[in-house]
């Protein structure tokens, strides 16, 4: 680069610098959630009529848009490997692409079906050292870094975390500042069947074990109940507020993990300003590409690897349908497939999947088979345990009317009798 190039970088530019770099049939590929550079994709829009095949590859948006939602076919359109409030409508509708994947192989299809990419992210502003930090994230995009060009969005709101997600002011193709709060996301407060679970769960796992925990009512529960457990580590997908709880209680040090010691290790940071706060600045939070912390042969060295995720239905095999609801897709399959996995291998290892016992209208999450149109998220030959409020069934290593036993014991007592009875008439009791 000429000195009169990195000059040129020193300096913020413009959102609107962004429009030259974006050609015809340009993909573009942003990071989810706080990772989305707002002002930029702003400029998309305002300028969209200009643009020509460009396609924004983005898992779980922000917020909703008018190109998410089908304003400019063939100028600027969405795809995404999973739904969130952003774009569950917008694909409800036809306007979105969805992709299956798990997320740790979502660089791979990324690098495999786009061309002419450019990554756009939110970041910390450059150091120093010229480095800007992708703060919240590192997901699916910090892959790319040194690999394609950069434009970035500068926030100062953005806190500066550490891992490898940094990038060099001589890797971006261009960069412009904004200043806006970022989008916080709060747990639902947990009700009692969530304090059962978390109780249950809690009781079977050993001080020193290393966590995956994801973001909702069952997660808040388990921060209290775990506030006595020791040398706990994080190796996970998400780092969400109930890990600061853990580190503020002494519970969470990463003392005893096997790779990446006394480091809290994460892909994407789901949470309030707390949590933000808490990953400023903080050399003990790490954020990796997702290739490597969702990678189930990583996951499993870690000993006593313990994975936690939430499902909507669970049929008396053990096949758990966590993307989709009543049969209609909701979100999409996320890292729960590769925590899965990942905790199967692991040296004392364990895979939990949590569900209420029936739905808010009392229909039983525990179901003879699933619901037409459900899409298998975790395979009947991984699921290790499943939990409800009733209690705990452990289905590794037992038999197809092991498992329906155990299952129809945990389920809502009302369920009990028809679900046997379905058993029996599918041929898995006799």
């Amino acid at each position: 680069m000429t000195e009169r190039g990195q000059a040129a970088m020193v300096r913020p530019g413009r959102q609107e610098d962004v429009l030259p770099l974006v050609a015809p049939g340009t993909d573009l590929i942003v990071p989810p959630q706080c990772g989305e550079p707002q002002t930029l994709i702003d400029t998309l829009e305002t300028h969209a009529n200009e643009l020509e095949g460009v396609r924004i590859h983005q898992m779980d948006p922000s917020r909703r848009r008018r190109y998410i939602e089908g304003a400019y076919p063939g100028r600027l359109e969405h795809i995404t490997a999973f739904l969130g409030p952003g774009s569950r409508d917008a694909y409800a509708a036809g306007t979105v692409e969805l992709v299956p994947a798990h997320f740790s192989e979502v660089p791979l299809l990324l690098r495999r079906t786009t061309k002419h990419v450019i990554v756009l992210a939110a970041a910390a502003p450059p150091d120093q050292h010229g480095y800007f930090s992708l703060g919240t994230n590192a997901d699916y995009v910090a892959s790319f870094i040194g690999e394609v060009p950069f434009f970035l969005e500068a926030n100062p709101q953005m806190p500066r975390s550490y891992g490898e997600n940094q990038v060099h002011m001589s890797q971006v193709a261009g960069w412009c500042t904004a200043d806006y709060p970022l989008s916080e996301m709060r747990s639902a407060v947990p009700d009692e069947r969530d304090r059962r679970i978390a109780e249950f769960i809690a009781d079977r796992i050993p001080d020193g074990a290393c966590l995956q925990i994801g973001i909702g009512r069952v997660p808040s529960a388990l921060s209290p109940a775990l506030r006595d457990h020791r040398n706990l580590g994080v190796h996970s997908e998400l780092l969400v507020d109930g890990m600061v709880d853990l580190e503020e209680a002494g519970a969470l040090t990463g003392g005893t993990k096997r790779r990446h010691r006394n480091k809290h290790v994460a892909t994407l940071c789901l949470g309030t300003r707390r949590l933000f706060d808490w990953i400023d600045d903080n050399p003990s939070v790490a954020l990796l590409p997702v290739e490597r912390v969702n990678d189930p042969r990583v996951i499993a060295q870690q000993p006593n690897m313990i994975s936690i995720n939430a499902t909507s239905e669970v049929d008396l095999m053990g096949q758990a349908a966590s993307e989709t609801i009543a049969g209609r897709y909701w979100s999409g399959s996320g890292g729960q497939a590769d925590f899965a996995r990942g905790a199967l291998y692991s040296e004392g290892g364990k895979g939990f999947l949590v569900t209420h016992a029936t739905t808010s209208s009392g229909i039983s999450r525990i179901t003879a088979t699933l619901t037409p149109g459900s899409a298998v998220t975790s395979l009947k030959n991984t699921a290790d345990h499943v939990v409800t409020e009733y209690g705990v069934a452990h289905l590794r290593g037992r038999s197809l009317s092991q498992r329906a036993e155990a299952l129809i014991r945990i389920a809502h007592p009302d369920h009990r009798d028809r679900l046997r009875h379905d058993a029996r008439t599918a041929g898995l009791l006799h």
